[in-house]
C-alpha cells in the first residue's frame, strides 16, 4: 500500500449563481487549506472579517448557503497497483467528488469516511481532482421540507443533517455552517488486498483486579493476563490466501484468511500485562499493537498499528435503596467522576491543532478532572485527542452525534446514522480512555417534557437509534464497553428520563429559573450537566470586541451573549448574593466569582454525598469563541475564575463546610487510596479575625470514602450572623473551608485594606498581600495588563494578618503598581 496525500494546491470558489455572494468573491479563486473549511480559506485570503470579532458572523452567513468547489492538480504516474482509490477521511458535508471532470462519488455525511475506486478515469500526467460542497442549508431544508419538521431547540435545521449541530449556532456558539474537506484527503495505491477495518477486543482478567489504587493496593505485573481478539476485515481484488499476523508485546499470532474469505479473527493472549488505570488510580500503561497483512509469498501488503490498554470498565446500575446508581467502575473499582463537558474546541476544526490539545488537556487535569463527556452537538474526536486521553489516563464519554431535538429516522438518515456509528465505535474501540457510549443529548428528555409529543404526531424522532440501533451495534462491535441510551437516563422507558433517584440527569432549573442553593435540594445519583454562566477574560472581550466602552449591555457583549435571557439570570444571581456592581470592571468580577461560587458549592454538596452520587460532570470545560457561558476555560484559552474553583472542589481530598439537619458539618472526601488521617480544626471567627469558638477532631476517612463530622452548637450558632464565619482547616495540602453564616450583600464589609509587594522573578513577578482587614474571594487578573499573563490562584479569602502570595507568569516586566489596585487586584469588599 502507497499512501499519497493530496493536501497541497489547493484552490476554492463559490459556485455561481447558488446565493448572492459579495461582489469581490464572486468569481474568485483562492488557495485553500486542506484540511480546512470556507470560512478559514476567505479569511487568510483577507476576503472577510473574522467572524468571532463584533458582530461579524451576521453579516457572514450567505457562506453556509452558498456551494463551494475545491479543486487541484494531482500528478499520476502510473504503476502496477491493482487499485487506486482517493480516500476522504472527512467532507462536510454534501460532497460530489469528480477526477477529470468523472464523477466518482457522493458524500453526505460529515461524520464519515468514504473511499472511491478512481483508477479507471487517472490519466498518466495531470489530472484535475474536484470536490463540490452544496449549501449544508439547502439539503437539510430540503429534507425537513420532505419529512415535515420536527421539534428542535433551535430556529435552524441541523437535525436533518449528519453534520456538526452546533455549528448552526447554540445558547454558547456562533452560527457558521461550514463547507470543506475538513480531514485528510490522499490517494491509496494497491495490490491483491488491503486491511480494510481492524477492530481489536482487548480483554484482561486475573489478580490486578481493583489493585490500582493510586500504587496503594500493589497490583503488579505477573497478576493478568491479556487477551486481544482483532476481528479483521479485507477488500480483494485477487481471490489468493491471505495471512493476518498480529504482535504485542512481543507476542505474535497468525491466522489464515482462504481464497474466497474476507473476514478473520486473530487472538493474542498476553502474560503479565500491567493494566491501565485512569488518572488517580494508578499508571495509564499501553501496548503498541501491530497487524500485518500478507500475500501467499508472505509480502506485506498491508499494516495497521495502535496502542491499546488492558483494563475492564462496568456500570454499576443495581438497584438499592435510593434507587438506581450509575456507577463507573474501572478494574472493579469504582470511580466518582470528575468530570466536564467537553464542546468542539473551535468553529473552524482544522484550527484545533494537537498542541492546543495538548495545552487544554494540561489545563483539565491542572483542574483535577478526571473525564471528557464529548458532548453530543459536536463532533467525534480526534485520534489525537484520544491518543492524548489515553496516554494522560484521562475518562472519556463519547456521545453518538443527537442533541437538544427529534432526528428523523427516515432514509438517508437510517443508513447514514448505521454506517457512521458502526464505523466510529469500530475506530474508538482501541482506546482505552473511552469508557462509556452514550446515545444521545437530552433527546429523549425532550420527548418526555418538552412538548415534542403532540407536535410529532406519531412520526418518527430518534427513539429507534437511542433504544435500537446503537446499541445493537455498541454490543456487537464493542461489547466491552457500556452503553447508556440517553443524557438524560434513568435507565428504564417507565421512569422519567431526568429522575435524580435513577441512572444520569441534567440540572439546568438553577440556571434558568432558581438560585444556585438549589443544588443542595438535590442528591442524583449521577449528575451529567450542571452550570452557570459568566463572561470570558477581559483580555478575551477587549480582543473580540471594539464597544467603547464596554457594557453588560453594550452591542458587542450582547452579541457575545447567546443564552435566552442570559444576561437578566446573571443579575438574578448577583442579586441574591453579591453588593451591586458599580461599573463594568465590578460586574465583570462579580459575575464570573458568581459562577465560580455556584458550580463550587455545586460540586462540593454533590461529594460530600459520595457513595449515593457517583460523579459531576460540568458543563463546560472550554469555549470554541469568545462568548459569555458557562466555560471554566474562554475561547481564547484563558482560565476563568471558576476554573480555580473547580481546582479545589475536585481536588482529591476535600474538606468542605455542608448543611446537615439545619447546621453546618464538616465533611471529608476523600478520593485516593490510602486513608486520611489527621487533624481538623474549625474556627468560629469575626471579620476582624477575633476567634469565638474553636474545636479539634481527629479525622480518619477510608480510601474513596467521605465522613461527615458533627459540630458542637457554640461552633454553628454566630452571635452576628452578618459578622462571623467558619474556618475548617485540616492540615498541610488540603485546602480550607469556609462557611460564611450571611450572604455577601447583607455583611457590612470593611473596606478592603492591605499590604503588598511586588517582586521580579523569572518569568514574571511575585505578588504578596498582607491583609489588614478581611479580603473576600482576593482576585487577580493579570491579563488586563497583558494578554499573555496569568496567574497561579485565584479566589483566595484573607482574614487580617494573614499573607497570600500569586506568581504572575508575563512574557514582558508588569506594573506593579497596577498588578496591587483595582480594577486588576480586586476583592467583594
Amino acid at each position: 500500500m502507497i499512501q499519497q496525500n493530496l493536501h497541497d494546491g489547493w484552490t476554492v470558489r463559490a459556485v455561481p449563481g447558488t446565493e448572492p455572494v459579495p461582489a469581490e468573491i464572486v468569481d474568485r479563486t483562492v488557495p485553500a487549506g486542506v484540511p480546512g473549511c470556507v470560512h478559514t480559506d476567505l479569511l487568510a485570503a483577507g476576503l472577510i472579517d473574522d467572524p468571532y470579532l463584533d458582530d461579524n458572523e451576521v453579516r457572514l452567513g450567505w457562506i453556509g448557503h452558498t456551494d463551494w468547489t475545491y479543486t487541484t492538480m494531482v500528478d499520476w504516474r502510473p504503476g502496477d497497483d491493482d487499485r487506486v482509490d482517493l480516500v476522504c477521511a472527512g467532507l462536510d458535508t454534501v460532497a460530489t467528488v469528480t477526477v477529470n471532470d468523472v464523477e466518482v462519488g457522493r458524500a453526505e455525511n460529515q461524520h464519515r469516511s468514504y473511499r472511491f475506486d478512481v483508477g479507471s478515469v487517472l490519466r498518466p500526467g495531470e489530472n484535475t481532482v474536484a470536490v463540490r460542497l452544496d449549501s449544508a442549508y439547502r439539503y437539510a431544508e430540503g429534507h425537513r421540507d420532505r419529512l415535515g419538521d420536527l421539534p428542535n431547540a433551535y430556529p435552524e435545521p441541523f437535525n436533518f443533517i449528519r453534520k456538526t449541530a452546533c455549528n448552526f449556532g447554540w445558547d454558547w456558539g456562533p452560527t457558521v455552517v461550514t463547507a470543506g474537506i475538513w480531514q485528510p484527503i490522499g490517494l491509496h495505491r494497491w495490490s491483491t488486498a488491503r486491511l480494510a477495518t481492524v477492530r481489536p477486543v482487548v480483554t484482561v482478567t486475573g489478580a490486578g483486579a481493583g489493585a490500582g489504587a493510586g500504587g496503594a493496593r500493589g497490583g503488579g505485573a505477573g497478576a493478568d493476563v491479556g487477551r486481544v481478539e482483532l476481528h479483521v476485515a479485507v477488500e480483494r481484488v485477487a481471490d489468493v490466501p491471505l495471512t493476518v499476523r498480529a504482535t504485542i508485546a512481543d507476542v505474535t499470532a497468525d491466522v489464515t484468511v482462504p481464497a474466497g474469505q474476507d473476514t478473520a479473527v486473530v487472538a493474542v493472549t498476553v502474560p503479565d500485562v500491567r493494566r491501565w488505570w485512569p488518572r488517580g488510580y494508578g499508571e495509564p500503561h499501553r501496548y503498541p499493537l501491530t497487524v500485518t497483512l500478507h500475500d501467499p509469498a508472505g509480502t506485506v501488503l498491508d499494516e495497521w498499528s495502535r496502542q491499546v490498554g488492558f483494563r475492564t470498565v462496568t456500570l454499576d446500575t443495581t438497584p438499592d435503596a435510593h434507587g438506581t446508581p450509575f456507577t463507573l467502575v474501572v478494574n472493579d473499582l469504582p470511580i466518582f467522576v470528575r468530570g466536564v463537558n467537553w464542546i468542539p474546541d473551535d468553529a473552524f476544526a482544522g484550527r484545533v491543532t494537537p498542541d492546543r490539545l495538548a495545552h487544554r488537556f494540561d489545563q483539565a487535569i491542572g483542574a483535577n478532572i478526571n473525564l471528557l463527556r464529548v458532548w453530543g452537538g459536536g463532533r467525534y474526536e480526534s485520534e489525537d485527542f484520544y491518543d492524548l486521553a489515553d496516554s494522560l489516563g484521562l475518562l472519556v464519554q463519547q456521545d453518538f452525534l443527537f442533541a437538544c431535538a427529534a432526528y428523523p429516522e427516515e432514509e438517508p438518515f437510517a443508513t447514514e446514522v448505521a454506517a457512521e456509528a458502526a464505523e466510529q465505535v469500530t475506530r474508538l474501540s482501541t482506546h482505552p480512555s473511552l469508557v462509556l457510549w452514550t446515545g444521545n443529548n437530552e433527546n429523549i428528555w425532550g420527548w418526555h417534557d418538552w412538548g415534542w409529543q403532540e407536535q410529532l404526531a406519531g412520526r418518527t424522532w430518534g427513539r429507534g437509534y437511542y433504544l435500537d440501533l446503537l446499541p445493537r451495534i455498541v454490543a456487537e462491535l464493542d461489547p466491552t464497553r457500556p452503553y447508556w441510551p440517553g443524557s438524560p437516563w434513568s435507565g428504564r422507558e417507565d421512569l422519567h428520563p431526568n429522575d435524580p433517584a435513577h441512572g444520569t440527569m441534567h440540572i439546568w432549573d438553577v440556571w434558568n429559573t432558581h438560585d444556585y442553593t438549589r443544588y443542595r435540594e438535590y442528591v442524583p445519583r449521577f449528575l451529567a450537566e450542571f452550570g452557570y454562566q459568566a463572561p470570558p477574560a477581559y483580555a478575551t472581550l477587549r480582543r473580540a470586541l471594539t464597544d467603547q466602552p464596554l457594557a453588560p449591555d453594550s452591542p458587542g457583549m450582547a452579541h457575545h451573549q447567546k443564552a435566552a435571557d442570559g444576561d437578566r439570570k446573571l443579575q438574578r444571581g448577583l442579586d441574591a448574593h453579591l453588593p451591586a456592581p458599580t461599573d463594568f470592571d465590578r460586574w465583570h468580577y462579580l459575575t464570573q466569582l458568581n459562577q465560580a461560587r455556584a458550580i463550587q458549592l455545586g460540586v462540593e454538596h454533590f461529594r460530600s454525598h459520595r457513595g449515593v452520587c457517583m460523579g459531576t460532570i460540568v458543563w463546560q470545560l472550554n469555549d470554541c469563541w469568545p462568548v459569555t457561558s458557562w466555560s471554566a476555560i474562554d475561547g481564547d484559552g484563558r482560565r476563568k475564575p471558576l476554573w480555580y474553583a473547580l481546582r479545589r472542589a475536585y481536588a482529591d481530598r476535600l474538606l468542605t463546610v455542608q448543611p446537615r439537619d439545619g447546621a453546618p458539618a464538616v465533611v471529608a472526601v476523600n478520593d485516593t487510596g490510602r486513608p486520611w488521617r489527621g487533624t481538623s480544626t474549625v474556627t468560629r471567627v469575626t471579620l476582624d479575625g477575633e476567634i469565638r469558638a474553636k474545636t479539634t477532631t481527629e479525622v480518619d476517612v477510608p480510601a474513596y470514602s467521605v465522613v461527615t463530622v458533627p459540630l458542637p452548637a457554640e461552633l454553628t450558632r454566630p452571635d452576628r450572623a452578618t459578622a462571623e464565619l467558619l474556618v475548617a482547616e485540616a492540615g498541610e495540602g488540603v485546602d480550607r473551608a469556609l462557611w460564611f453564616f450571611a450572604e455577601d450583600r447583607d455583611v457590612t464589609w470593611p473596606t478592603a485594606d492591605f499590604d503588598s509587594t511586588v517582586e521580579r522573578v523569572d518569568g514574571g513577578v511575585r505578588v504578596r498581600v498582607t491583609a489588614r482587614t478581611v479580603l473576600r474571594d482576593l482576585t487577580l487578573y493579570p491579563d488586563r495588563l497583558h494578554p499573555d499573563a496569568e496567574v497561579d490562584d485565584a479566589l483566595v479569602t484573607l482574614l487580617p494578618g494573614e499573607t497570600a502570595t500569586f506568581t504572575v507568569h508575563a512574557p514582558v516586566p508588569l506594573d506593579g503598581a497596577a498588578l496591587t489596585t483595582r480594577p486588576t487586584l480586586d476583592t467583594v469588599n
